[in-house]
C-alpha cells in the first residue's frame, strides 16, 4: 500500500522579538531595532530587517552591531511578553492543526498529511496564518513542503512575512540554487570545508561523489548529499508528548517541618531545571504535587514567563506550596514538575541583566557535569 503524501508547514514569527515590540510602540515600525543588546556588554538577541542591512544579526555584540548600525534604536525587551505572544500564537495552532511541534518560542512545525482528501493544505495553511496575523498582529512566514528540512529552508526564502509551496517532487529543483550553508547543520567550519571542495551551491553537493563526500567529511557527507536530494525523514514531535521534567520523593516517614520541606523542594526544583538546562530547554509552567500521611494527592501549577534560572523557578514553587499546603499536616510525598518546555532560543541570553546570571549557570552546570549533579547545592538544602 503507498504511503500518503507528506504535507509539513513550517511556521516561523518573523523577527518575533522586534515584532511585539512593534506592537507595544507602533513608532518603531520600519525603524532598525535591536532586541537585548542593552548594555555595552550585550547580545543582539534579535534585530529587524531595517538593521540587518547594515550587517546587524543576532548573537553579534551589541558594540559591533552600533558600530554597523549607529542609529539603532536599542531595547531590551520584555521577556513576559514574549511568552504571552509565543502562548497566543501556541492555542490558535493547537485548536486547529491535527499535530503539531513547538520547535522553539517562535518556531512551529505542522503534520498536515491526510487533509489533502479533504482540503488544500496550502490554502488551509493561509487560511491559519492568517487568523494567527489577525488575532495577534504579528507578522508571520510559512512554507509547506514534503518534509520538515525543505519546509525550513523554504521559510527563510519566503521572509519576510511571506509564504510558498514546494510542490512534491520539486524539492531539489527548488533547493538547487541555494548556497550549501542553506542546509541545517552546515556551520561555519563544514561550509569553509566545502567551499575549499568547490562546493558553493547544494546543487553542487548532489552532484559531487557520494563516496569522496564520506571521505572527507565521514558519516555527515552521506547525510548532507541525502539532504541536498531533498530527502529528509525527521519526523513532527507532538507539542503534548514527552513535555515536562519532574522529580518527586517519597519520605521514609512523613514529614510535617516546615524548613525541611521547604529545603527538599528547593533541592527537586533545583535538580528538575539543571536537567533542563542539559536538554537546552526553557519550561513555561511550574507544578508541584504534595500526598499527604492520608494518601489524599493535590497539585497546584501555574504557567510562567519562559525560563531556565534556578533561582526564579525556586521562588515560584515555594509560592505554589504555601498555596497547596496545610500547614501541621504530615507529608508523604513532595514532587515539582516543569512543562511546557520548548527549545532555548539564542541560549536564553535574552536581557543584558541576566548575562550574568547566564553565564553563573553555566560555570555551575560545567562544575556538576564534571564532579555530579550534586556537586553544588543551594545552601539551605546542605
Amino acid at each position: 500500500m503507498q504511503s500518503p503524501q507528506r504535507y509539513i508547514a513550517h511556521f516561523d514569527l518573523d523577527s518575533f522579538f522586534v515584532s511585539v515590540e512593534v506592537l507595544k510602540e507602533p513608532s518603531l515600525k520600519g525603524k532598525a531595532v535591536l532586541v537585548g543588546g542593552h548594555s555595552e556588554r550585550g547580545v543582539v538577541a534579535a534585530c529587524s530587517y531595517e538593521a540587518r542591512k547594515f550587517g546587524v544579526h543576532s548573537a553579534m555584540p551589541t558594540k559591533k552591531a552600533i558600530k554597523l548600525c549607529p542609529h539603532a534604536i536599542v531595547l531590551k525587551g520584555s521577556h513576559s511578553d514574549y511568552s504571552k505572544y509565543s502562548r497566543m500564537v501556541t492555542e490558535i495552532i493547537a485548536a486547529r492543526a491535527p499535530l503539531f511541534e513547538k520547535a522553539s518560542i517562535d518556531e512551529f512545525y505542522l503534520d498536515l498529511t491526510g487533509m489533502d482528501k479533504y482540503f488544500d493544505p496550502y490554502k488551509w495553511t493561509i487560511d491559519l496564518r492568517q487568523e494567527i496575523t489577525d488575532k495577534t498582529g504579528l507578522p508571520i512566514s510559512f512554507a509547506l513542503a514534503t518534509n520538515k528540512m525543505v519546509a525550513k529552508i523554504a521559510t527563510d526564502e519566503a521572509k519576510p512575512n511571506g509564504y510558498i509551496q514546494i510542490a512534491p517532487g520539486f524539492e531539489k529543483e527548488f533547493l538547487a540554487p541555494l548556497q550549501v550553508n542553506k542546509i541545517p547543520g552546515v556551520g561555519e567550519q563544514t561550509y569553509h570545508t566545502l567551499l575549499s571542495m568547490g562546493i558553493k551551491t547544494i546543487k553542487d553537493v548532489s552532484e559531487y561523489d557520494i563516496k569522496k563526500l564520506e571521505s572527507k567529511l565521514g558519516k555527515y557527507g552521506i547525510e548532507l548529499w541525502n539532504k541536498s536530494q531533498g530527502i529528509h525523514t525527521g519526523e513532527v514531535t507532538s507539542y503534548h508528548e514527552a513535555k515536562s521534567i519532574s522529580t518527586e520523593n517519597t519520605f521514609e516517614e512523613n514529614k510535617s517541618d516546615m524548613e525541611f520541606l521547604l529545603a527538599e523542594l528547593v533541592r527537586m526544583t533545583e535538580k528538575v531545571a539543571y536537567e533542563l538546562r542539559q536538554d537546552e530547554k526553557l519550561a513555561g509552567c511550574v507544578a508541584v504535587k504534595i500526598r499527604y500521611g492520608d494518601f489524599n494527592t493535590y497539585n497546584k501549577q501555574v504557567a510562567i514567563d519562559y525560563t531556565f534560572r534556578d533561582d526564579e523557578l525556586i521562588v515560584i514553587a515555594k509560592d505554589l506550596f504555601k498555596k497547596l499546603y496545610k500547614p501541621g499536616t504530615p507529608v508523604r510525598l513532595l514532587g515539582v514538575r516543569l512543562s511546557e518546555l520548548t527549545n532555548n532560543p539564542v541560549q536564553g541570553s535574552l536581557f543584558d541583566d541576566g548575562l550574568k546570571k547566564n553565564e553563573l549557570y553555566k560555570a555551575i552546570d560545567d562544575v556538576k557535569n564534571k564532579f555530579g549533579k550534586y556537586a553544588l547545592k543551594k545552601a539551605r538544602t546542605v
